[in-house]
């Protein structure tokens, strides 16, 4: 699109859909954070186990893995905004079971149940909601959006925390997470109130069987060097640190002496990380190219997660979760949204799918080994050998085509041109 007709458009935050969107995800992310904050709260209060927490992020990761194989059919099958709203109902209900049993004293069997169905549910709401960014603005804006809606979420998740950990010191870990199924009906009330550019169906693809048809974005995903480069990368990431959250409320609260309270607090303001990294990554992005912006925010992560264990005080976790976060924030919409960008519309479903099954697959088996590794052998060690990994991740990505991928997808630029839709 040419510069004149860009500077003729409305600026985004009044585009009345996409800012209805965004203030529903928003109130979503806000009540999010207390179930991210509450759920391993509730398993520490009720069995004193880290292990526990990460067998119970294990079993909720694996729901989502296996979720993540057919949700990205259903999203490029069926009405991307109705999908959505049926993941929200779906954990507003699950959600809201867990105080109501709690009520009769600590129900851990329930979370293994009720868990695992509402990251598969967010699963699929997750690649509803990615793949609906290209039916809300134009492929111009999907970097601008991306960052916006990143921010926001942060923004959100800032305060989130924060007071999840004083309702949770004051009332209790279950009556956070009753806040957060309340944050759902406000999400899907808000996506009611949309509605999203058609998407343009393949009647011969929508014919196939769910299995070929998730394949079909697993061949795409497979055929672009710079994605599949990415997705053997974060494949490793992940594992490394899927339960990094956990090692960290472990940290705080057995080896500093933390409450609840200080846990929230430690979490809103490390979102704050988040916020900096959505704002940061556009112009980032542009300056730098795709390549030195992703290699370099993993490079930062490596070293923030192997300095958390080792730090000694709650300002000094604080301040290396938000570089952690704000890095981890610079990497994953850079690759969300090449993955838009260069993804016809019909398959962009099925391989962000592929994408998010593919690198979270070790995610589960990475939770438990961390927290196990933890609880035996302290929380520096494991975070320092986590840290280490993620660099090496980094310096991985100087020998794949990520290093040379440019600041935009042009479709003459090596590595980043559409492979065949077919598959």
């Amino acid at each position: 699109m040419s510069r004149s007709v860009a500077a003729g458009r409305a600026p985004l935050w009044r585009d009345r859909t996409f800012g209805t969107y965004w203030v529903a995800q928003s109130l979503s992310a806000a009540g999010d954070s207390f179930a991210y904050l509450a759920v391993p709260l509730l398993v520490l209060q009720a069995t004193g186990s880290v292990a526990q927490m990460g067998l119970l992020t294990a079993v909720a990761g694996a729901a989502s893995v296996v979720a993540g194989i057919f949700g990205g059919v259903l999203v490029d099958r069926y009405n991307r905004r109705t999908l959505m709203i049926v993941a929200d109902l779906t954990r507003l209900v699950l959600y809201a079971a867990v105080p109501l049993a709690w009520l009769a004293g600590p129900q851990v069997w329930l979370l293994f149940v009720v868990l695992p169905i509402c990251e598969a549910a967010g699963m699929l709401f997750q690649v509803a909601a990615v793949t609906a960014v290209r039916n809300l603005v134009d492929s111009d804006r999907i970097t601008e959006a991306n960052g916006r809606l990143q921010a926001t979420y942060a923004a959100a998740a800032v305060l989130g925390p924060l007071l999840a950990g004083v309702v949770a010191a004051r009332f209790g870990p279950a009556t956070a997470i009753a806040v957060n199924a309340a944050s759902f009906a406000l999400s899907a009330a808000g996506l009611w109130l949309i509605r999203l550019r058609p998407v343009q169906v393949d009647e011969q693809v929508a014919r196939q069987r769910p299995l070929a048809e998730f394949l079909a974005g697993a061949r795409f995903l497979w055929r672009q060097p710079v994605l599949r480069a990415l997705t053997v990368l974060l494949s490793v990431f992940i594992f490394l640190t899927y339960g990094f959250v956990d090692v960290l409320i472990y940290h705080v609260t057995h080896d500093l002496g933390g409450s609840e309270g200080t846990v929230g607090t430690v979490l809103g303001l490390a979102a704050l990380g988040t916020v900096a990294g959505a704002l940061l990554v556009a112009p980032l992005r542009r300056r730098r190219g795709f390549g030195p912006t992703w290699i370099g925010a993993h490079a930062i992560c490596g070293f923030a997660v192997a300095g958390v264990g080792l730090a000694t005080t709650v300002p000094a976790v604080t301040t290396l979760t938000a570089v952690y976060l704000c890095c981890l924030s610079v990497g994953g919409i850079c690759s969300m949204s090449l993955r838009q960008e260069i993804t016809p519309d019909h398959l962009l479903g099925r391989v962000t799918s592929a994408f998010w099954s593919t690198h979270y697959a070790l995610g589960p088996a990475g939770a438990v080994v961390l927290t196990w590794a933890a609880g035996r052998h302290g929380a520096a060690a494991v975070t320092l050998a986590a840290g280490a990994g993620c660099l090496l991740v980094a310096v991985g990505g100087l020998f794949t085509p990520i290093r040379r991928a440019g600041a935009e997808p042009a479709a003459g630029q090596p590595g980043l041109r559409p492979a065949p839709a077919g598959g």
